[in-house]
């Protein structure tokens, strides 16, 4: 289910979790795909990507149950721990540690750091 990177238009810019982050310098915005290999709840995956984007450790970022429930979120996504089928092609949006974030059924995480100035990765 791992989808790689455009290369075209993404900047690898670091790595987190053993998962590249790329910058989107049009868009301003990180992404970092899901890999398939070992499965991660889609709640981790998020507070560690947002975390190295911003430059802070997990556990100083806002709790994210105060934005998500986080156990809905993984039941979403239960299909990246590849056990179950994946079915659609949606999404999840939701404002997350001063972000707009966006989670995709394919694996894709989008992080939009709404001060841009914030940003360290």
């Amino acid at each position: 289910m791992a989808r790689t990177a455009p290369s075209d238009r993404l900047t690898p810019v670091g790595d987190v979790s053993e998962r590249t982050v790329y910058y989107d310098d049009d868009r301003e915005t990180y992404h970092t795909w899901y890999d398939g290999e070992d499965y991660e709840p889609v709640s981790t995956a998020l507070l560690m990507a947002v975390s190295a984007v911003l430059g802070v450790e997990p556990t100083d970022l806002e709790a994210l149950y105060e934005c998500v429930d986080s156990d809905a979120l993984n039941d979403i996504f239960v299909h990246w721990r590849g056990d179950e089928p994946r079915v659609g092609e949606g999404s999840v949006s939701f404002r997350f540690a001063h972000c707009a974030v966006a989670v995709h059924a394919d694996g894709e995480i989008v992080i939009d750091p709404l001060d841009h100035s914030d940003t360290a990765v």
